[in-house]
């Protein structure tokens, strides 16, 4: 992480569960943090609770282009196009990245409003089902999981800046290109999201479920409870690759229910879920550490890394400074 005398200030844009907690993370990280929302209630809650925010987005943003400020998108896919071509016109030499569950059709959406060379995609694998600032925190990341692109485009120095913010926030960061992060993403957040919708909903036939829910229902129906407009947002924003997940859940669904009708046994099904399970509580974590930020072959080298099972838990080596 970098010193406290050169810490990048940080503009956040959205201050929802997200957005909301990267602000106070940041802040915590003794960062200089500001941050706008469009709603007002937004605003005057991060106030209330001694923090500097806006619903004046022009007023935000060339207070960033000022100071030089890491901008951090956080909001939903269906206002991004706005809040970019706001960025392109008043910040736009500052470092850009952002929080969104997709990072395909974000990037497409930088590429056209001309940003990509000040732009490296993130994505914290945290969050609650409650949305809004109230329900921010800055641990929630502690821990986590931290998505940085490192596709085609990404800049050297952009790329450490994002770094030291999501160590800052307490997580490990995840290299990995953007069109294996949507297909990651689809199978290991959209595609639950979907089942848990199901879940409830055919529990919701049967008078006595509900009543007789414990553990296994709360835990499976957990994502159930997410704001629609946000399970909306990511699920249709990454349906491509959310396909090709559902058909294949569907497809194991299906021979469960022929095996069934058959009075067959669904232990094929049964054996391999279990096994899989079993992968992921022992999936490797190792720190990735070697790699130089710059150098011939580097984002390939982290995507590698990273597909592995590779995180980032400090700093690495850049071609230009001795970190």
């Amino acid at each position: 992480m970098a010193d406290d005398t050169t810490k990048t200030p940080v503009c956040v844009l959205g201050l929802g569960l997200i957005g909301g907690s990267v602000l106070r993370a940041a802040a915590a990280a003794g960062r200089e943090v500001f941050g706008y929302n469009r709603s007002a209630d937004g605003v005057n809650a991060a106030v209330a609770d001694g923090f500097d925010a806006t619903t004046d987005l022009q007023g935000a943003l060339t207070r960033a282009a000022a100071a030089g400020a890491l901008i951090v998108i956080a909001v939903p896919l269906p206002p991004l196009p706005t809040l970019l071509a706001e960025i392109a016109r008043l910040a736009p030499q500052c470092p850009l990245t952002d929080a969104t569950s997709v990072k395909g059709p974000v990037l497409e959406m930088v590429v056209a409003a001309g940003l990509a060379d000040r732009f490296v995609g993130g994505h914290p694998m945290a969050g609650t089902v409650h949305s809004g600032w109230p329900a921010g925190d800055a641990t929630l990341f502690v821990g986590a999981p931290w998505v940085i692109s490192v596709d085609d485009q990404v800049d050297p120095a952009v790329f450490a800046t994002v770094l030291d913010l999501i160590l800052d926030c307490g997580s490990v960061a995840v290299p990995a290109r953007s069109d294996e992060h949507d297909a990651a993403a689809a199978v290991i957040s959209h595609l639950p999201h979907l089942l848990a919708e199901a879940l409830a909903v055919t529990a919701a036939d049967v008078p006595l479920a509900f009543g007789l829910a414990a553990g296994s229902f709360r835990d499976g129906t957990r994502v159930a409870g997410t704001a629609p407009e946000l399970v909306l947002a990511m699920c249709e924003g990454n349906w491509l690759r959310l396909l090709p997940a559902l058909d294949r859940a569907i497809e194991l669904l299906s021979g469960a229910r022929d095996a069934l009708s058959a009075s067959d046994s669904i232990a094929e099904l049964v054996n391999q879920g279990h096994a899989a399970r079993t992968r992921y509580e022992n999936f490797p974590r190792s720190e990735i550490i070697a790699v130089v930020v710059g150098a011939d072959g580097w984002r390939a080298e982290l995507a590698a890394a990273g597909r592995a099972g590779g995180v980032i838990r400090a700093a690495l080596p850049t071609l230009d400074s001795s970190r």
